[in-house]
């Protein structure tokens, strides 16, 4: 072992321990030590992974996800030496890397999306304000909207999925979800509509009040009651103000509560 590159024998190493089924191990070391790294290595990436995507691991037979979780650590070079990052970057290898594999169900890289999303958010960088009060209503007053906000969709109902429900094919009607983190930094989930998505966009864009919000939506939509739509939004705005999704932007001399 002495007389072999550093370099060549990190390869080794290297290759051995993403795939030891497929690469032996460096000459001259003992396989009880190397089995000692093996184990750990692994072990410590699939504990993350499982801990990360709870739903797919329980949908996945044993073998199917040991051997996902086998090829991830083969193929995929992480761009980050961070466990917290792992997640993600399981996530970027089902997106870019995965083989076509026909005993991976049609959903999984919209569950994987879903699931990451709820880790993603609970780390993400970014602090809500002091709630806002809501005396003038949220008609009429500009309204900012949480960057702790994630407006979704997905072709299969995500939030849904699970052992007992399993979809071959995706519904004919997409699924919108608002995901957020709230003021007690909690990530929570709102199960949407296209109309609802649609409307945070444009308060999303720049600062508007709700009625203009809502009266720019019902032309683009072409509702034809007005005044009816209007109330249907105000609800709507309330219910996401109370959610911590959205709030009025105050003068700067207005205290908060």
């Amino acid at each position: 072992m002495s007389d072999t590159p550093l370099a060549q024998l990190q390869q080794t190493l290297t290759h051995h321990l993403r795939n030891p089924d497929k690469y032996p191990g460096p000459a001259g070391i003992e396989d009880r030590r190397l089995g000692i790294y093996r184990s750990l290595i692994y072990n410590n990436i699939e504990g993350f992974i499982a801990g990360g995507f709870p739903v797919l691991r329980e949908i996945l037979s044993d073998a199917h996800w040991h051997a996902l979780v086998r090829d991830f650590v083969e193929r995929h070079q992480s761009q980050s030496p961070y466990f917290l990052d792992i997640s993600q970057e399981f996530l970027l290898y089902l997106q870019n890397e995965r083989a076509t594999d026909s005993a991976d169900p049609p959903f999984m890289l919209e569950l994987a999306h879903y699931e990451w999303v709820e880790l993603a958010l609970d780390v993400a960088d970014g602090e809500l304000p002091p709630m806002p009060t809501a005396e003038n209503g949220l008609l009429d007053s500009s309204i900012e909207v949480s960057e702790l906000l994630w407006c979704l969709n997905y072709q299969y109902p995500v939030h849904r999925l699970g052992p007992d429900y399993q979809p071959s094919e995706p519904p004919s009607e997409p699924t919108f979800l608002l995901v957020y983190r709230n003021r007690a930094d909690s990530v929570e989930f709102i199960h949407s509509n296209a109309v609802t998505v649609r409307l945070l966009q444009k308060l999303q864009a720049a600062p508007t009040s709700g009625r203009a919000a809502l009266t720019q939506l019902a032309e683009e939509i072409a509702f034809a009651d007005l005044d009816r739509f209007i109330a249907l939004g105000e609800s709507i705005l309330l219910e996401l103000y109370d959610k911590d999704v959205l709030w009025p932007i105050l003068p700067p001399d207005t205290k908060s509560v």
